[in-house]
């Protein structure tokens, strides 16, 4: 099974067996391919192969929902032409019912969606991710939880992620600074900050 995978089922104890089986029956129907770095892909994208993703999905429900841990899924709405549906995001935070995203909290939308490009990028990664402002709904706690998921997504894959923010905690667990100041009326410069250097010399 892919790598990222393994270490999401480490992070939130979440047995891999079930998920395991799955993939290799989807794999050798059909359904799913696997490179050799572990990047899952769909070459066909039937009903029937939506009805197996469903079933695992469902696999993985109950261990979840048995651990209290946040779920979420994406349900086809207003049609059931696929062309034609509109696509609405379902989650569940903790100590929450599951709803749909229109009606949660502004940090909650922010982490939910987030969540959504990390799955995204997971599943089929690219070369660079940009996130712009997406820590401004969140306090402090939730900050440091984006923080860490980030160097989570940063050690699992070869994604370089660029994040736009005016946040002090999250520019803090970043590895380099980007800024742009203006040393005289009129007149900007790009100033580049490489955070694990200057900690090497804060400490000299």
């Amino acid at each position: 099974e892919p790598a990222p995978l393994r270490g999401l089922a480490r992070r939130f104890g979440v047995s891999m067996t079930p998920v395991r089986e799955a993939l290799r029956r989807l794999v050798a129907e059909g359904a799913l391919t696997l490179s050799s770095s572990g990047r899952v892909s769909t070459p066909e994208l039937s009903s029937d192969r939506i009805e197996e993703l469903a079933a695992l999905r469902a696999l993985l429900e109950p261990e979840l929902a048995a651990r209290a841990l946040p779920r979420a899924h994406l349900a086809l709405i207003d049609s059931d032409d696929p062309l034609e549906a509109g696509l609405e995001i379902f989650a569940q935070p903790p100590g929450k019912r599951l709803q749909s995203l229109s009606l949660l909290s502004g940090g909650e939308q922010a982490l939910t969606a987030t969540a959504l490009i990390f799955a995204l990028f997971l599943t089929n990664p690219a070369p660079i991710c940009v996130l712009d402002e997406v820590d401004a709904p969140l306090d402090d706690a939730n900050i440091d939880r984006f923080c860490d998921l980030l160097d989570s997504m940063v050690a699992e894959t070869q994604t370089r992620y660029l994040i736009v923010t005016h946040n002090a905690v999250t520019m803090s667990r970043m590895h380099r600074l980007f800024g742009v100041t203006m040393v005289e009326r009129g007149i900007s410069r790009l100033v580049s900050v490489d955070l694990g250097e200057a900690e090497l010399l804060a400490a000299e």
